[in-house]
């Protein structure tokens, strides 16, 4: 099967624009939401990926490392019947960003690691990220210390590539990324990045690659990542816009071997994701939003359990979650602010969804497989549907099966995605 990665910029440029999106997410209800919905579909080739902080050699907040990763994805895909080779696996956020804190020669040389063990494991599309200052930097770095980071990253994925045999990694440049896991502020506008600066961007990559013998390879450079004019924060979404960014979309004639990478498209309408496909943004990454999703259905079943389960408890999941995040405040308390009453409230609903980083916690675990245990058998009404999973097939209700609910609301995501990508 072809690699869509690879006809992205031609059929943009013929008119026929096609999407893909980016599914960013460590959970495995997501992973197999994705996975039975390329099932479905011959067609379709999934493209997972994972970030430099959630999967690194040092096993990230997760505890995996690049090839743990692929072997549990691969492992959820041989459980749905997906063929591997239909799996494309993506890096995103490589480099220094996990070691920013540490001196630049430090960060680098762990990120070249990074690089080279993420390769090692069978990922493909590599995201060249070295626009954050390390240690005693600026945090906001100059074109040509980010391309030259950029080119000594790829040096460390072609030698793993070559040595490893197969196919040679595609890349994904950028420096202006949005926050990774969204905005932790309220937002009223976002500016698109400028023409003028992605020109900028691509030249000066095109200019230190070829310096330092990676004129080839700066030839599968895909895409940019740039700031399309999408963002969300704790509690609101900034839409797209395609007027704002009709500048940017212009510039892609100039470059007919690119495209856009779009970050942070999470809970984009499938209108907005559909104009940017057609407007040169084909690449579209979620992730916070399909958590978000299963995190609503999961909520709506703690609330249906407490209706009709005896002995279950008033909120068992959400009180047990609470818990969970208060024992070990770190992946949240510097992103949510405002009172107590704000904080409980952004810690279970924010937009930044920062609650995916605990369901791995074996509290979390716990309190999850007991809400599906006390709910497996048992048929939900259809009123009980409505009122606490109104945006789910009621139908769903007495086929007593907690899981195909959970797996529903997350492919309810992804159907918009999958829409988008194919033209609306």
């Amino acid at each position: 099967m072809t690699n869509p990665l690879t006809g992205l910029a031609t059929a943009r440029r013929n008119g026929s624009p096609y999407g893909i999106t980016s599914i960013c997410s460590a959970h495995p209800l997501v992973i197999q939401a994705a996975i039975r919905r390329a099932v479905a579909d011959p067609d379709l080739m999934l493209l997972i990926e994972a970030t430099c902080n959630q999967v690194n050699q040092f096993g990230g907040y997760t505890g995996m490392t690049p090839d743990l990763f692929v072997a549990f994805v691969k492992e959820i895909a041989s459980r749905e019947g997906l063929q591997p080779s239909r799996i494309i696996f993506g890096g995103d956020h490589l480099g220094p960003n996990p070691w920013r804190s540490e001196p630049a020669a430090q960060a680098m040389a762990k990120a070249e690691a990074m690089v080279t063990a993420y390769v090692w494991a069978g990922f493909s599309k590599i995201h060249l990220d070295a626009s954050m200052g390390c240690a005693g930097e600026p945090a906001a770095l100059d074109d040509e210390t980010i391309a030259t980071r950029a080119a000594r990253l790829a040096k460390a994925a072609e030698k793993a590539a070559r040595a490893k045999g197969g196919a040679l990694p595609l890349y994904i440049i950028g420096t202006e990324v949005p926050v990774p896991g969204g905005a932790d502020h309220a937002l009223s506008d976002l500016k698109p990045t400028e023409a003028a600066a992605a020109r900028r961007t691509i030249e000066s990559h095109r200019e230190i690659f070829a310096r330092e013998g990676l004129g080839e390879t700066f030839g599968r450079v895909i895409a940019l990542v740039v700031q399309p004019g999408v963002e969300f924060g704790s509690e609101n979404v900034i839409a797209y816009k395609p007027d704002a960014s009709k500048a940017l979309t212009g510039l892609l004639d100039e470059q007919p071997s690119l495209v856009y990478e779009a970050h942070s498209t999470d809970y984009q309408s499938r209108a907005a994701l559909t104009a940017l496909v057609a407007n040169g943004f084909p690449i579209l990454k979620v992730g916070p939003g399909l958590t978000f999703a299963l995190r609503e259905a999961l909520y709506g079943l703690d609330l249906i359990a407490a209706e009709m389960v005896p002995g279950y408890g008033e909120r068992s999941l959400a009180r047990a979650m609470e818990r969970v995040m208060l024992a070990a405040p770190g992946h949240w308390r510097s992103h949510y602010h405002g009172g107590e009453t704000s904080l409980h409230l952004q810690r279970h609903y924010s937009y930044s969804d920062r609650i995916r980083y605990y369901w791995g916690n074996p509290a979390a675990s716990v309190a999850v497989g007991r809400l599906r245990e006390v709910l497996t058998g048992v048929g939900i009404p259809e009123t009980l549907m409505r009122q606490f999973l109104p945006t789910l097939p009621s139908g769903l209700g007495p086929a007593s099966d907690p899981e195909a609910i959970l797996l529903a609301a997350v492919d309810a995501v992804l159907a918009d995605y999958e829409a988008a990508c194919r033209g609306g």
